[in-house]
């Protein structure tokens, strides 16, 4: 299967509604959920380039099993490392855009803190406070610029992990079509990120315990728009073509 021969729905992403629509979804095994997302986010995180694919990956099989009403055990969360190679291809694909405006970023705030620093190597009560609320200011920038970035990023490879786990693409199939439906849903999916955003710093309020607990929330989220945009194949071709034997002749 390419990208050529999918096809996708626009303007099917309401993003409160997909934020209930996951919340009814994993109620009933909420703890569950919970766990799954939790242990992929930290195996994931602890060689995040080349162990957040395949856990990412393992995270929307379980959802899609859910969704099917088909059972789910926390170690299908471990069937991502079938699709390992292509997972980590997408991986990688994603953190470029990261790389090139971070780096860049790190090197313009050395520069400035060069430049900022007095030659002899001590500073007036003045001259301090300048530099104090100068870096301030650039890390504010600095903080302001990369979180845009992470959105944007956010949006174009929002299917790609989804397209792996439920139609078995290769990475770069699944970041090319996932950045095409993004284009084409962009604001459902900007909108639903950012309720998400909203939830985590709701959560992150709350001693940060709220932003673990809303995370099967976000991500279930991402799967319920995933599966508007992308319907299950059977309901695409729900009915099946009559037989030759009724065609006109």
């Amino acid at each position: 299967m390419t990208p050529d021969n999918l096809e996708f729905r626009t303007d099917v992403i309401k993003p409160v509604e997909c934020v209930k629509e996951a919340w009814a979804l994993i109620k009933d095994q909420y703890w569950l959920f919970l766990g799954i997302i939790f242990v992929g986010v930290l195996i994931g995180g602890a060689v995040p380039i080349v162990l957040i694919g395949p856990m990412m990956v393992g995270i929307f099989i379980c959802l899609f099993r859910k969704m099917r009403g088909e059972p789910v055990e926390f170690g299908m969360l471990f069937k991502g490392f079938d699709h390992f190679a292509q997972a980590l291809i997408a991986a990688l694909l994603q953190m470029i855009p990261m790389i090139i405006v971070i780096a860049p970023m790190y090197v313009i705030m050395f520069g400035f803190m060069m430049t900022m620093m007095p030659r002899g190597g001590r500073m007036d009560p003045d001259e301090s406070s300048r530099f104090v609320f100068s870096l301030l200011g650039f890390e504010l920038v600095f903080v302001v610029v990369i979180m845009a970035v992470a959105i944007v990023v956010t949006i174009f490879f929002l299917f790609a992990f989804p397209l792996i786990a439920d139609r078995n693409l290769s990475g770069v199939e699944a970041v090319k079509l996932s950045i095409k439906a993004a284009k084409a849903n962009f604001s459902g999916v900007l909108g639903l990120i950012l309720v998400n955003v909203g939830l985590g710093i709701l959560g992150v309020l709350c001693c940060y315990v709220g932003a673990f607990l809303v995370a099967p929330i976000t991500m279930t989220s991402y799967a319920v728009a995933y599966r508007r945009v992308f319907p299950e194949i059977s309901q695409i071709f729900a009915s099946p073509p009559p037989p030759p034997a009724t065609w006109a002749a």
